[in-house]
């Protein structure tokens, strides 16, 4: 169900601007998902950057969560859904450890930002606006860092 919406809604997206998808948690494992399913001809699925945000890594497991673990690591479909995508995680992030991290961003080939004290990187952690995220989508360069302390 939920893979039939993210497909739905990139095909109505507009293609005429630039596509990034910010995904955290298991919005990030559905990414995942999708990545691995996505096929090499059918761009109207491809975005061209995209931040997976604190994804549960491979020793995170709930009862009530079926379908989505184990979640899949295909780095060519990382590159058939964008043309960058890159991962974030909180150094203290109990879903997923910096160890797992890592480990998920060398099997995909991709960047990884480990946010200092950031948690699981949403609300419940200070992770609303984050302007990082922000210049991140004008220039993927950009070094994801901690939102400032208030």
């Amino acid at each position: 169900m939920w893979l039939a919406e993210l497909k739905h809604h990139l095909e109505i997206a507009p293609r005429s601007a630039k596509r990034v998808v910010v995904a955290q948690g298991l919005g990030a494992t559905l990414w995942l998902h999708h990545a691995a399913r996505t096929p090499a001809d059918d761009l109207s699925l491809r975005v061209d950057t995209v931040l997976l945000v604190a994804p549960p890594g491979p020793t995170w497991h709930v009862p009530d969560v079926h379908g989505f673990v184990p979640t899949p690591l295909d780095p060519a479909g990382i590159r058939r859904a964008a043309g960058w995508t890159q991962l974030a995680t909180g150094e203290d992030d109990p879903c997923l450890p910096v160890d797992e991290a890592v480990a998920m961003a060398a099997t995909l080939n991709i960047d990884l930002d480990v946010i200092p004290a950031g948690g699981t990187l949403d609300t419940r952690t200070g992770y609303g606006p984050w302007p990082s995220v922000l210049e991140w989508i004008k220039n993927r360069h950009t070094r994801l860092t901690a939102v400032p302390v208030k």
